[in-house]
């Protein structure tokens, strides 16, 4: 008799299934040509309509699967009817392939916390920056980010009439990471890539001190994680509160299970309970190795200005 794959598993396969079905939703409401902007906070904290419809179709899918899960969403969405339309259901089978690691392997619904952001990067979808776009599904348990998805919508959306576009990342600690290919960024090389839209004087003198050879300026937290992983940059540094638990989970959880570390800029872990709170004051600091190239170089004037 087959025994039923571990929660853990089940909730990896059908996440990767609702991101899917995200990339879609994204898809169609670009084509659809009215992204229905709204200002949440100011000019650079946005909501589209593909923000708001993700989150519904991720949080209600999952919700109908895993009841007793808590899902905390980027968007303060009101209540309102469930379009059946947004809802997935189906699951990843080539995810339920792989065993669950054994220290997982007995977690209760109950005592998981899943991180979503429907749409890591809306400043650059509404101005056509595509790829810095990515979907995040974070998956946490004893305040550990443990495993997670990240769909990026739009990678090869430029490759050409007969490209495929998208891709579906998902992995785990212990378990491995799967859709992407890691590679390192050339030997003695010191690129690193920080926030487009969010700078300030505190981020470019943190920069500053790393003796770098090059800065790369792209939007959303899933992609940059993504640069560090294909060897694009060596670290990514944002010196600044403002990156938000949503925004860290799955690529901590991506970039961890691949021997990486991302923490604040103070070199402390992230803490991803249901009551924990949302930003991550301190900042952010990441890379795939050499993580202490970068930890050493934090000047003193930016940690005491960064309070976790």
């Amino acid at each position: 008799m087959s025994t039923k794959p571990a929660l853990l598993m089940r909730l990896l396969a059908s996440s990767f299934a609702i991101a899917e079905k995200a990339q879609m939703i994204i898809h169609q409401v670009l084509s659809g040509g009215n992204l229905n902007i709204v200002e949440k906070t100011g000019a650079n904290d946005l909501q589209t309509k593909a923000d708001r419809l993700v989150q519904q179709s991720i949080c209600l899918s999952l919700a109908r699967k895993f009841p007793k899960l808590t899902i905390i969403g980027e968007e303060d969405l009101p209540f309102q009817e469930i379009d059946e339309d947004l809802i997935e259901s189906g699951q990843c089978e080539e995810v339920l392939k792989y065993s669950c690691p054994v220290q997982y392997s007995h977690f209760k619904e109950e005592e998981i916390v899943v991180w979503v952001d429907p749409l890591d990067g809306t400043k650059e979808f509404t101005e056509g920056f595509l790829d810095h776009v990515t979907v995040l599904i974070g998956i946490a348990c004893g305040g550990k980010a443990i495993a997670g998805v990240i769909n990026q919508p739009y990678y090869n959306y430029q490759a050409g009439a007969d490209a495929v576009v998208g891709r579906t990342i998902w992995g785990g600690l212990n378990l491995g990471v799967f859709g992407i290919k890691v590679k390192e960024v050339p030997a003695g090389k010191h690129i690193v890539t920080t926030s487009r839209s969010h700078s300030n004087k505190l981020v470019n003198d943190c920069i500053s001190a790393m003796n770098v050879d090059e800065v790369i300026r792209v939007g959303g937290a899933g992609n940059k994680v993504l640069q560090l992983i294909e060897g694009k940059a060596s670290a990514y540094i944002f010196a600044s509160p403002g990156c938000k638990k949503w925004d860290t989970c799955a690529p901590e959880a991506i970039l961890h299970a691949l021997s990486g570390k991302l923490t604040d800029i103070h070199g402390n872990s992230f803490q991803y309970h249901k009551d924990v709170k949302h930003v991550n004051s301190a900042g952010v600091l990441a890379t795939l190795k050499n993580f202490d190239y970068y930890a050493s170089r934090v000047p003193e004037s930016v940690k005491k200005a960064l309070i976790p």
